[in-house]
């Protein structure tokens, strides 16, 4: 079943509407949606090495788009959901604490989090909550996502096929590695914010 997955998605990866999946996954992954567009990008550059520049940047200025939306989720709806629960249970003045510690440092976890398998939309959602300075997480948005997309295209553009060949020869391990990953990056949200 796993191979035939891994199939299906190379095939999707060479078809012709698959840019506009790759910027539909990018744009959605940094505001609400759980799977990270590598799962496209990868597969859509072992396709068509020539398009990697072109797919890395698709991906990062979808991601920068749609952490701006993440961003805005944050800023919006924290006012009208999130602030009458924490004033609910004493918790408001412990958030400003919060939010004035992440301010002082969020360039750097914007940073960090957009290049690691961390869920960036917990940070673009708390960027906006926080009220971080738009223009200071549009730049660490785009240098990080910039970064992580354009290494991942860098190296499956200049060792692609024995990079596919060692996806295909053990794919059940790339898979575990990928979902541990995944899974640690939602586990370390849960403890770090």
């Amino acid at each position: 079943m796993l191979r035939r997955l891994y199939d299906w998605t190379l095939a999707l990866g060479s078809h012709r509407h698959a840019p506009v999946a790759l910027a539909a996954v990018s744009f959605a992954e940094s505001s609400v949606f759980p799977i990270p567009p590598d799962i496209l990008l990868i597969p859509m550059v072992l396709a068509e090495r020539a398009k990697a520049w072109f797919f890395a940047a698709l991906c990062t200025v979808a991601s920068v788009l749609g952490g701006l939306l993440g961003y805005y989720i944050g800023a919006a709806l924290f006012d009208t959901v999130a602030r009458p629960i924490l004033d609910f249970y004493g918790y408001a003045n412990a958030f400003d604490d919060f939010a004035a510690r992440y301010n002082d440092w969020g360039a750097w976890i914007v940073f960090i989090a957009g290049v690691t398998p961390f869920p960036f939309k917990v940070i673009t959602i708390a960027s906006g909550a926080t009220g971080l300075s738009l223009p200071v997480f549009i730049v660490a948005s785009v240098a990080a996502r910039g970064l992580r997309f354009f290494i991942v295209a860098a190296l499956l553009y200049f060792v692609g096929p024995p990079v596919r060949a060692f996806i295909e020869k053990r794919l059940s391990l790339v898979f575990t590695v990928f979902v541990v990953l995944f899974v640690g990056g939602f586990v370390a949200a849960r403890y770090m914010l």
